[in-house]
């Protein structure tokens, strides 16, 4: 019969990569991500949160005649910046859940 894990150990460890992860996502959080859709004529900026912060739209690209597109380029810059975060979060958070299988992340 193999020996029974040493339990302060192992939670030891749970604190440690509770606190790790813990750090990884206030630094995700705090960082904020670029977006842009049409060529730059329309930037969003993101927290790593999710968290829309700002939009910027240049003038050319306002046409009142088409408002569709630009609602378009803001949701398309919207996406890009979100999927930079998913790709973030992934690649800052993979390694310390280790296919863990914690929701979320």
């Amino acid at each position: 019969m193999p020996p029974q894990p040493n339990m302060q150990q192992l939670m030891k460890q749970a604190q440690k990569m509770q606190e790790q992860l813990m750090a990884a996502q206030a630094e995700l959080s705090a960082r904020e991500i670029e977006g842009s859709a049409g060529g730059g004529l329309v930037k969003v900026v993101m927290t790593g949160g999710g968290e829309l912060v700002s939009v910027t739209i240049d003038p050319k690209a306002v046409d009142p005649d088409d408002v569709e597109t630009l609602q378009d380029l803001v949701v398309a810059a919207v996406r890009d910046a979100s999927r930079t975060i998913s790709e973030l979060t992934q690649q800052t958070m993979g390694p310390l859940t280790g296919g863990l299988g914690i929701p979320g992340l």
